[in-house]
């Protein structure tokens, strides 16, 4: 009851903010690469199904009513696998008057799914969708709050009334506490991270990671932060956050650097001093590690 109630409490401070929505359409056996976006990116399935496809994640298959989040950064791609759907979900999402992205292949059979990148974060703080990892994955039938938010939302855009972009994105936020309270009930390690926000002291040293990763933060400092002694800080973080405070702090920069190279042009070595790295190599080494290729290479969209 005490971790459902503190949850409450995290999941009534979310904040979001969604840039336009855009429709993808995949006429017949296709695919439609999607690059890497320095904000989370959302999908819903409006008909067809297919796949979405990553370089370091395995596909999640899709069918009309599955909505994905998909991490920052993380290349991904559209697949239609040209089944029986034709023509346009009965929503007539050409009706909407939003961007639209056409890919086509051979054979009959079309995909449409509702794009849009997305800030999740906590009122007052930015930065929290930086804490994702991996996709996360709700199905409309088995929820039926998100589901109506879902037809709600796709019928404001069909509105041109006072008030729409306001509606929109409280309809969408619905979405997104519906997708973080499945996964929370569900226990998906992708969601563990909501548990050091639960703890007060715990959430001022993550804010504090989350405002400045770059920052010459250390054990001591975000100690002190939190109001806890280095030991006992150390131990109720790695409980909570299932990794190191320093670990967790290391990944979050690397996160960061990640948006910064898809964001600017800027050289290498400064977005290193950014994100608080001493130098552009222990940087490369670190971003290699993690990303599985080097940050020229990351940029650039190869492998």
């Amino acid at each position: 009851m005490e971790d459902q109630q503190s949850h409450d409490r995290i999941l009534s401070e979310l904040d979001i903010s969604a840039e336009p929505f855009a429709i993808c359409a995949l006429e017949g056996k296709c695919s439609m690469g999607l690059g890497r976006n320095p904000g989370a990116t959302l999908h819903y399935v409006l008909g067809g199904t297919g796949s979405l496809g990553f370089q370091t994640e395995q596909p999640i298959a899709l069918m009309p009513g599955r909505l994905v989040l998909v991490p920052t950064s993380l290349q991904h791609s559209l697949r239609n696998h040209g089944g029986r759907q034709t023509g346009l979900p009965a929503c007539k999402p050409a009706g909407l008057e939003l961007a639209q992205h056409v890919a086509q292949g051979s054979g009959a059979g079309n995909m449409v799914v509702l794009c849009s990148t997305i800030s999740l974060g906590l009122r007052n703080t930015h930065g929290l969708i930086d804490l994702l990892r991996r996709p996360l994955v709700l199905d409309m039938e088995t929820a039926p709050t998100a589901k109506r938010a879902m037809q709600a939302l796709l019928h404001e855009m069909m509105q041109p009334r006072v008030g729409r972009a306001a509606m929109i994105r409280a309809l969408l936020l619905q979405c997104m506490i519906e997708l973080l309270r499945e996964r929370l009930e569900a226990g998906d390690p992708a969601v563990l991270w909501i548990g050091g926000l639960v703890d007060p002291g715990l959430w001022q040293a993550l804010r504090a990671m989350l405002d400045d990763p770059g920052a010459p933060h250390s054990l001591e400092t975000l100690a002190a932060t939190a109001g806890m002694s280095r030991s006992r800080f150390a131990e109720r973080f790695q409980q909570a956050c299932m990794a190191p405070p320093m670990a967790f702090l290391r990944e979050l920069r690397l996160a960061r650097a990640a948006q910064l190279l898809i964001e600017r042009r800027d050289p290498v070595k400064r977005i290193a001093r950014q994100v608080g790295f001493e130098s552009r190599s222990a940087f490369t080494r670190a971003f290699t590690a993690s990303r599985g290729q080097s940050p020229r290479a990351f940029r650039d969209g190869r492998g």
